[in-house]
């Protein structure tokens, strides 16, 4: 089981608690992840990365194992910790301003 926390935001759009669990097919891709999270809660679909491109929204940011994945590829495998479930992966809504 994967762990995917969520932002604010997002978990109140998909009415769950801030961390869920999600079964993600080997090899176990940031994409992948991100399309088990949408599957399994198709309200997120758009809000986390563009329908059309599959980019990342320019105020979404990943993290996991105290490491920045926002700019890595779709394609790009986590860390054993994700992929075995003792770390989260976590979706985290970033601010700014001036």
């Amino acid at each position: 089981m994967i762990r995917v926390t969520l932002p604010y935001h997002l978990r109140n759009l998909a009415k769950v608690d801030a961390e869920v669990q999600l079964e993600v097919p080997s090899p176990v891709t940031i994409g992948a992840v991100l399309d088990s999270l949408e599957a399994r809660y198709p309200v997120l679909r758009g809000t986390i990365r563009d329908q059309a491109t599959l980019r990342r929204r320019p105020f979404i940011r990943f993290f996991a194992c105290k490491e920045d994945l926002s700019n890595e590829p779709a394609s790009a495998q986590v860390a054993e910790a994700i992929a075995a479930g003792t770390e989260p992966f976590m979706i985290v809504g970033a601010m700014a301003g001036g």
